[in-house]
């Protein structure tokens, strides 16, 4: 038992170095090389214009961790953690694995003590601005961010659609709703729906070509703002995916104040979040949690904390649904207060 807590403790403490060579290996594109067929390490290197003995050392230890699967004269293949990988899984973690090891995220997480410490925002701590401000001066970081979180979204429609019945609803609102892939998805399932798409003027500049591509432009208007100062009217359900958590308390409760001024008495908020779950249990949702601290000083919550904010903010939750492994789908309707 104590060379297994060993073991496990040890792999635990190395996990940076197997978060990074992935990185690597999803920057290098080798899942999507991989995807038809097995390649020699060697035929990797070329395709990915790479070292090719260093790549041989690479991929043998992702290899070890099963996120590749090493066969005789240096041969790789994907795993099933390794599909995940290929640009068009249809669970994609590309996107994501090429945007957590960046350099000012990774920095970032390199001052975790001093956020547990004082609880501030260890980015802020670092850089001297949020790291909004910081994507929003640097073009090429924002473009990998924001194809992590279009990836992210795409990973999470199924489960998303499957959770929430959205054929009861005639308009949907994506608030927060990056270059639309969730809510093209949406309307694609539901063909007498409406959308909308709302989010910062160089967040949504590239949506309509996600939204032509599923065939649902015709039916979605793209409009840019902030949600701090006004969303679009009009619409009978809100949504908001991974958006309250990257806030504190006092800017996650006046996001939810101006949802609930755009909203009629009958229009429905639908919140789309990683929720925390019980002590001993949830681990992706409690690291989830701590880079929140971290890059954003904001946290994810718990199902009471989230009703806690809806009922400041002018609402009344109304229960949860699990969307898939990582997310639920929290319902909250405008209480019987007047707006505030």
């Amino acid at each position: 038992m104590t060379t297994n807590a060993f073991s496990d403790l040890t792999r635990l403490i190395n996990g940076y170095q197997i978060s990074q060579a992935i990185h690597v290996a999803a920057r290098l594109g080798i899942a999507n090389h991989l995807s038809h067929g097995p390649l020699s390490s060697d035929e990797l290197a070329r395709l990915s214009g790479s070292h090719p003995r260093t790549l041989y050392r690479l991929l043998r230890a992702l290899a070890s961790a099963g996120v590749f699967h090493e066969a005789e004269n240096r041969t790789f293949s994907l795993t099933p953690m390794g599909e995940c990988l290929r640009s068009d899984s249809p669970t994609p973690l590309d996107g994501w694995a090429a945007y957590v090891g960046r350099p000012y995220a990774w920095q970032a997480w390199a001052h975790l003590e001093h956020s547990v410490r004082t609880g501030e925002n260890a980015f802020r701590h670092l850089n001297g601005q949020s790291v909004w401000e910081y994507r929003s001066a640097r073009p090429d970081e924002n473009a990998i961010f924001n194809r992590a979180m279009t990836a992210n979204s795409r990973g999470a429609i199924e489960a998303i659609i499957a959770a929430c019945d959205f054929s009861r609803f005639r308009h949907v609102a994506d608030i927060g709703g990056g270059q639309g892939q969730l809510l093209a998805g949406i309307l694609a399932a539901n063909k007498g729906l409406r959308g909308t798409l709302f989010d910062q003027p160089h967040v949504v500049g590239k949506a309509a070509a996600v939204l032509n591509s599923h065939g649902v432009a015709d039916r979605c208007d793209i409009v840019a703002g902030s949600f701090f100062e006004s969303i679009p009217e009009g619409a009978d359900a809100y949504v908001m995916r991974a958006i309250i958590h990257d806030w504190d308390d006092k800017d996650a409760i006046s996001i939810l104040k101006t949802c609930r001024r755009a909203m009629t008495d009958d229009a429905r908020l639908l919140l789309v979040e990683r929720v925390v779950e019980p002590p001993n249990e949830g681990l992706i949702s409690k690291l989830s949690d701590l880079n929140m601290l971290v890059m954003l000083g904001a946290l994810e919550r718990t199902y009471d904390e989230y009703s806690a904010l809806c009922r400041t903010a002018g609402f009344e939750t109304r229960g949860t649904a699990r969307a898939g492994s990582l997310y639920q789908v929290i319902e909250a309707v405008p209480s019987k207060a007047e707006r505030v």
